[in-house]
């Protein structure tokens, strides 16, 4: 199991909340964090789990379309400044990212044990 991403040294605690950049940045990379009215996985019916699952499958595909973006516009940057998005773009999307991807692996688990078995009700395709 991988650990939560680190945004710098800035931890959940310390964001300044009158920085709405650095408390995105935070909740971003904190795979605990789960979304407004999301509950407990373990707590879910399979209608709700179900919801959760597709909400976070939309999500992880929108943020895997926003890295591609960013990574084929980085392309087109001089030296400098595609080093400086690897060190800010990037890993803020990569730490969402991952957060999403964490929190749907939960959702996943919680249909297989509602349903047993997960291939009954896929995951949404791509538009």
């Amino acid at each position: 199991m991988h650990t939560p991403v680190s945004i710098g040294l800035v931890k959940k605690n310390q964001a300044d909340k009158s920085r709405p950049d650095v408390v995105a940045a935070v909740r971003g990379g904190d795979w605990s964090q789960p979304m407004d009215g999301e509950g407990i996985p373990a707590d879910s019916t399979l209608e709700s789990a179900l919801y959760w699952r597709e909400i976070y499958t939309d999500i992880l595909e929108m943020e895997e379309k926003v890295l591609a973006r960013i990574r084929q516009l980085m392309d087109t940057q001089s030296d400098a400044g595609r080093h400086e998005v690897e060190l800010t773009n990037v890993p803020v999307v990569v730490a969402q990212a991952e957060r999403f991807r964490q929190r749907l692996g939960y959702w996943d688990e919680r249909v297989a044990q509602l349903d047993g078995d997960p291939h009954l009700h896929p995951r949404r395709k791509a538009d």
